[in-house]
């Protein structure tokens, strides 16, 4: 996802408790029932317009002005994100989940912000957002086929300039995104080697992978283990039966014999070959 805040979460937060007055990047909402269907279409709307106009954050508990709303934001903070990916999914087909849901402070009451980042492509309403005003009006917060962004203090549909905004941001994207490997390219120490590897690693036994170490670098490719019963499928029991299957009554091992090996090439502290689980056999 494109769209990262311009100074670290917790700086932009802090600045935009301050704010005074709603723009682009802030929106202000006195309170949020999640029990109430219109509430949820006009949030909606207005996450899908910040991820297409570069992502910010929506501020719960506050008027318009900035000043504390005096609401309960609890019920708000206890809505699980899932559900709201699911109505973001039910209004455009699209699986967005690039948000967060915070409680902050502002004069020792609590408000809720909703941290929303930027995309890639921008996403379209493929269903129109309708509901009910009284028994007899209905009201259209969006409709089917319109792409929304910021416009101000205001989610609206958007137009010629919204989408050269939005391709200039993508390639600011790629251009930074570009620079920072070309650097990382020209600051390597001499003799080092520069490898390509896809956004997730994966585990492999062909002679071809590429080595890895395991780090906790947040910016670092993921990494996701094989199941242990395809990297070491067997105990000390059943690698006993295998080896004597293979020796076909010529000679014939134990366990003891096993442990002898493990022991003298100290296997059991070699990842490759030993697996050890908390609460199980090493396999």
């Amino acid at each position: 996802m494109s769209g990262a805040l311009p100074s670290s979460a917790d700086d932009f937060l802090v600045q935009t408790l301050q704010a005074t007055s709603e723009c682009a990047a802030i929106d202000f909402k006195a309170s949020f029932d999640p029990s109430e269907s219109p509430q949820w279409v006009e949030l909606i709307k207005d996450i899908v317009a910040m991820a297409n106009s570069g992502g910010r954050v929506i501020l719960i508990g506050l008027q318009s002005e900035g000043t504390l709303a005096g609401t309960e934001v609890s019920s708000t903070m206890s809505v699980d994100p899932a559900d709201v990916t699911n109505k973001i999914y039910k209004y455009t087909d699209q699986q967005f989940h690039a948000f967060t849901f915070r409680a902050c402070s502002k004069a020792s009451q609590q408000v809720c912000a909703i941290t929303v980042k930027g995309i890639d492509i921008p996403i379209v309403f493929t269903k129109p957002g309708t509901y009910a005003v009284d028994a007899s009006k209905q009201k259209t917060a969006f409709s089917a086929g319109t792409v929304y962004f910021r416009h101000g203090a205001k989610s609206e549909p958007g137009n010629s300039e919204d989408l050269r905004a939005f391709v200039d941001r993508r390639i600011e994207t790629i251009r930074t995104f570009w620079m920072e490997g070309i650097a990382k390219v020209v600051e390597a120490p001499s003799g080092a080697r520069i490898a390509v590897l896809p956004p997730e690693v994966h585990d492999s036994s062909e002679p071809t992978a590429s080595p890895i170490r395991l780090v906790d670098d947040p910016s670092a490719p993921a990494y996701y283990a094989m199941p242990v019963d395809t990297t070491h499928p067997h105990r000390q029991k059943e690698v006993t039966q295998l080896v004597n299957a293979k020796l076909k009554g010529k000679k014939a091992i134990t366990a003891y014999d096993i442990q002898c090996v493990r022991k003298a090439f100290d296997i059991d502290s070699k990842p490759s070959f030993c697996y050890t689980q908390k609460y199980a056999s090493p396999r």
